[in-house]
């Protein structure tokens, strides 16, 4: 099977598919002063934008791994992640606090998905 690499750069790719499985980088907001659910709703929009170029969508999506640097945060982010989520079919999900690598970051959101039609 091929391995697609989707936006390579240097040191990472944005997106790899392979075997029917779309495997995201950490996406995080393009804006750092935003609050907790902002920053949420900007890395979930980066998401369906990586996921639409790989050929697969939010409600294709298998597990998630959320980074956050706050747990007093945790109710903010999953506000935003439960407004767009597809009903019925959440994907495994874990979520930990972690010190992320710019300050003004507050989430970073890692998914995996299976390709339309796979």
């Amino acid at each position: 099977m091929s391995i697609n690499y989707i936006d390579p750069g240097q040191r990472m790719s944005q997106v790899v598919v392979h075997n029917d499985i779309v495997y995201l980088s950490g996406q995080v907001p393009r804006d750092g002063g935003a609050d907790m659910q902002d920053q949420t709703r900007q890395v979930l929009e980066a998401i369906d934008e990586r996921l639409a170029k790989a050929g697969s969508s939010k409600d294709r999506l298998l597990s998630a791994t959320i980074w956050i640097t706050d747990m007093a945060e945790f109710d903010a982010m999953n506000a935003a992640w439960d407004a767009w989520v597809t009903p019925g079919q959440p994907p495994v999900r874990a979520c930990v606090e972690a010190r992320l690598a710019r300050p003004e970051w507050k989430v970073e959101i890692m998914v995996v998905a299976a390709l339309k039609g796979a």
